[in-house]
């Protein structure tokens, strides 16, 4: 009584009555694992490893890769592997095979040395510039047959890292390929000048025995992702992107024409807009590789046809009921009473990753208690209908960095566990 007495009389301080009270209640928002994730979380309960993994339904991978593969194919372009989102030596190979490409972009030394040494016919092409101290590091580092003279394109920003390199190059003796990259709008660094590219072909040009000019990177990665639509739909944006990169074509073509060659690498896309490039006959190649997983930070209007492939499962430690707060102790129970979606409480194995709670609906982080790495606490209402050893399934958010948090990649075929794959180690 005196806690309906509490209510009534904080409700009346609000000015609100108890009609208008209840009419802001909280819905429910809970349901149970929908029929895919029902039978996944029976797999994973049986076949699983009980912790936190990352699970790769390699079924719905495929269906997105062919929508790359065809799209790309349609328009006359090559496909590039983005290795920093696929960290994962077979994960490659199988996205290699399957579409028929040995084009591969890298974006750290230490992935890069691997990548050489697992997949020596292959041509790599670096996603970024790295300092020259990581590029000597990656020489000294070198196994096997792959031929960075021919093989490896190094992405160069500025006057003053190509410089660095031609140093580099020199004490080597050997010869560097220079893929320079260019601001098309993203903003992110690269050349955004004419003259400043121009002092660049120059240095190339004038040291034919140690430096080469491999072609331009200009990604993309504002098209369709981050840009508010009032300044841009995704196809206007696109066309000022290949405006910009037409204009550095044409100048290095005028500027050094036997720098020119139709063997260049015109590198440009990304996930959100690789579908744009079908039409565009200026680059020769587009790199993807977020986009075969759909992570939630992917759910966008240019990738509607994808369908997410990339799950973390973790299984339910702990059921308490009812949500507690410490130092409220039975008093907690008015928030469970007032919200529906409180009156199941669970304490999961792990938890504060870069994801999105996705199966079964409704699960929300408590935020009353903190985050936990260790056993994160959340709530639900009865609907998601959880018990203890169920997994609870989440979307990364993005899956660069978050795929080498768990240990080998589980893979599904079918619905069923099919293989366990290692992810690349951070360090050499």
């Amino acid at each position: 009584m005196r806690r309906r007495n509490f209510l009534l009389g904080t409700l009346g301080a609000l000015g609100l009555g108890v009609g208008g009270a209840f009419a802001m209640r909280p819905g429910d928002n809970g349901a149970p694992h929908d029929e895919y994730f029902r039978a996944l979380n029976e797999e994973v309960k049986k076949n699983g490893p009980m912790r936190p993994c990352m699970v790769i339904d390699l079924d719905r991978m495929d269906r997105n890769l062919d929508l790359v593969t065809e799209t790309l194919r349609r328009g006359g372009k090559h496909y590039r592997i983005v290795e920093k989102s696929l960290p994962c030596q077979s994960l490659i190979r199988y996205v290699a095979e399957r579409s028929g490409t040995k084009r591969l972009m890298s974006f750290h030394q230490p992935f890069l040395n691997t990548d050489a040494e697992m997949f020596p016919d292959f041509d790599i092409l670096m996603g970024k510039p790295l300092p020259v101290h990581a590029a000597a590091l990656f020489y000294k580092k070198l196994k096997g047959p792959f031929d960075p003279s021919r093989q490896l394109q190094w992405l160069i920003d500025t006057p003053a890292r190509l410089q660095q390199y031609l140093q580099l190059a020199e004490g080597l003796g050997t010869r560097l390929r220079a893929n320079i990259e260019i601001d098309v709008g993203l903003h992110r660094g690269g050349v955004d000048n004419n003259a400043t590219l121009g002092e660049m072909l120059d240095i190339i040009a004038a040291h034919p025995q140690r430096l080469e000019f491999a072609g331009f990177m200009g990604y993309d990665g504002h098209v369709g992702l981050g840009v508010p639509r009032i300044l841009g739909t995704a196809e206007e944006l696109f066309a000022k992107v290949m405006a910009i990169y037409q204009g550095f074509v044409d100048y290095t073509r005028s500027r050094h024409p036997e720098l020119w060659n139709d063997g260049l690498t015109l590198n440009t896309g990304g996930s959100p807009s690789y579908k744009l490039h079908e039409e565009e006959k200026l680059s020769s190649e587009v790199c993807v590789g977020t986009a075969l997983l759909k992570p939630t930070h992917y759910d966008l209007e240019t990738l509607a046809g994808h369908v997410p492939a990339a799950f973390i499962a973790t299984p339910v430690l702990k059921a308490t009921g009812p949500v507690m707060i410490p130092a409220l102790d039975g008093k907690s129970r008015i928030f469970s009473w007032w919200d529906v979606n409180k009156r199941e409480t669970f304490y999961i194995y792990g938890g504060y990753w870069l994801a999105e709670y996705e199966s079964p609906k409704g699960l929300r982080f408590n935020t009353a208690l903190g985050h936990s790495a260790n056993q994160e606490n959340i709530t639900g209402s009865p609907a998601v209908g959880l018990q203890v050893d169920d997994q609870i399934f989440l979307r990364p958010a993005i899956v660069e960095g978050v795929l080498l948090q768990f240990g080998d990649l589980i893979t599904l075929r079918g619905g069923k566990i099919r293989d366990y794959w290692p992810v690349y180690s951070q360090t050499d």
